[in-house]
């Protein structure tokens, strides 16, 4: 359960740094850091994170995708 944490921990430091992203962007910037995951690791852990009201979900501008930002 550990590396769910440190999921979490990474995630929010790439908000921080990178504003609101979709799930396609955090993945990618994710495992360019060297932290392998897929994108349905990535949507399980950010669906925990917003109903644990740590990030929010949002949808961006005219596309459909669902973003993601700090609270």
């Amino acid at each position: 359960m550990e590396r769910m944490g440190e999921l979490e921990g990474e995630i929010v430091r790439l908000l921080e740094t990178r504003g609101p992203l979709s799930v396609a962007f955090l993945t990618r910037f994710l495992n360019e850091r060297g932290v392998s995951c897929t994108r349905q690791k990535v949507e399980w852990v950010l669906r925990k994170m917003v109903s644990e009201k740590k990030v929010k979900a949002f949808y961006r501008g005219g596309n459909c995708r669902k973003h993601y930002g700090l609270r």
